[in-house]
């Protein structure tokens, strides 16, 4: 197993081994590819729940009923409405970088760059449904979007049922933030024709 973390295939040379936490011990640092060679030899398992952070595993809070509910529900609807020019993929592995990977519910895209070629540079619009991950959705959260110069982030507090649309991404965070309520159309500037009312899903 030691062997494995020694591959210089998963790892880049010159990418610190450690990471330092606020308290200032060392902490070792992952790589995405490392993580996904421990999933494969078993050393994780592969519906454990996380994301990759500069380095550190975050573990990911439970899904509640309300983000279930509201997630298939926009499923349904981005499948009927989606125009035909974009994707989205739904929780899938969005690598920002080599030592870090987020999952958010929804992340959009050209047809013509495609899933396989996902990074922050084709990506267009992230959306977060939040239950009990609010807290880390709106703060560090929407920070690494922005940092990776994601243009635009939807996160959906399942509780209020009010969006948070977050634009003009920069090192220091979103510098545009507004709250659509569920009543009002949200229009995205990233994703041209997609459109969404909260208020209007179907919900089963």
């Amino acid at each position: 197993m030691n062997q494995l973390f020694r591959n210089p295939e998963l790892r880049s040379a010159d990418l610190p081994i450690t990471t330092r936490a606020a308290e200032g011990l060392e902490r070792r640092r992952w790589t995405v590819a490392e993580i996904e060679a421990m999933v494969k030899a078993g050393v994780l398992d592969e519906d454990e729940r996380f994301e990759l952070i500069g380095g550190e595993i975050v573990p990911m809070n439970p899904k509640g009923i309300r983000h279930e509910v509201l997630k298939n529900a926009l499923v349904r609807f981005f499948s009927r409405t989606l125009p035909e020019e974009f994707r989205c993929a739904v929780e899938t592995t969005f690598r920002l970088r080599e030592d870090s990977f987020v999952e958010p519910d929804f992340v959009f895209f050209r047809k013509s760059d495609g899933l396989a070629a996902l990074k922050p540079s084709t990506a267009l619009l992230a959306i977060e449904v939040a239950d009990s991950s609010l807290r880390w959705d709106l703060g560090r959260k929407a920070l690494i979007y922005a940092h990776f110069g994601i243009p635009e982030l939807w996160v959906i507090d399942a509780a209020k049922e009010l969006i948070h649309v977050h634009t003009e991404p920069g090192l220091e965070g979103y510098r545009s933030i507004r709250q659509i309520p569920a009543a009002e159309e949200i229009v995205s500037t990233a994703v041209r024709g997609l459109s969404l009312t909260l208020a209007t899903l179907e919900r089963f």
